[in-house]
């Protein structure tokens, strides 16, 4: 049991990051990745949505399983990210403006992520119980935030340098993305036991 939950956490942060091997979710990984606390924040932020939206999923397969009709999958799952995105919008712009405004329209972004929509329907084909369920969908969200820091961290030191006009902000972030992707693609095979 815990092998398995030790190679789900390796395999969602490292191995089979979401964005730098499954390539889901890049829409806020580049575009939240300048600063840092932006990267910190919306990581955090989908973070939270991915968890709570698989673990809803999860029940409500089973749901659907016993009333076969498990064909409404997508839909319904799309239905409980964008309710789950409405309350994080409400709760981030009582409980920290300054992050609502620096995550501006990434925030409701979330709801279209493919990252978020991607752990759900893997943990639903894989069959998970509500233990790994949870611990899949908190290695991803961290992964993704993992991600979102190493590109911020870069992207601002980078900001900093003296870098030819023709790689001036979106070439030159492709290029940070591409050598982070190589990077984690080393872990690729990577296994414990």
């Amino acid at each position: 049991m815990w092998v398995t939950v030790i190679s789900i956490v390796i395999s969602g942060i490292i191995t089979d990051n979401i964005i730098f091997s499954q390539t889901l979710g890049i829409c806020p990984f580049l575009g939240v990745s300048k600063k840092l606390d932006s990267a910190v924040g919306m990581g955090l932020a989908v973070t939270f949505v991915i968890v709570l939206s698989s673990i809803v999923c999860h029940y409500l397969y089973m749901l659907l399983e016993l009333l076969s009709i498990t064909y409404l999958q997508t839909i319904l799952f799309i239905l409980i990210i964008a309710a789950l995105v409405q309350l994080l919008d409400i709760v981030l712009k009582k409980a920290s403006p300054s992050l609502y405004t620096s995550l501006g329209v990434y925030l409701a972004l979330i709801t279209t992520n493919c990252a978020v929509l991607g752990t759900a329907n893997t943990v639903v084909q894989n069959g998970y119980g509500l233990l790994e369920t949870f611990v899949s969908a908190l290695s991803v969200g961290l992964g993704f935030t993992l991600a979102l820091i190493l590109m911020a961290g870069v992207r601002e030191k980078v900001g900093r340098s003296a870098i030819p006009k023709p790689f001036q902000g979106f070439p030159i972030a492709l290029i940070i993305a591409g050598i982070l992707a190589m990077a984690f693609y080393g872990f690729s095979n990577f296994s414990l036991f």
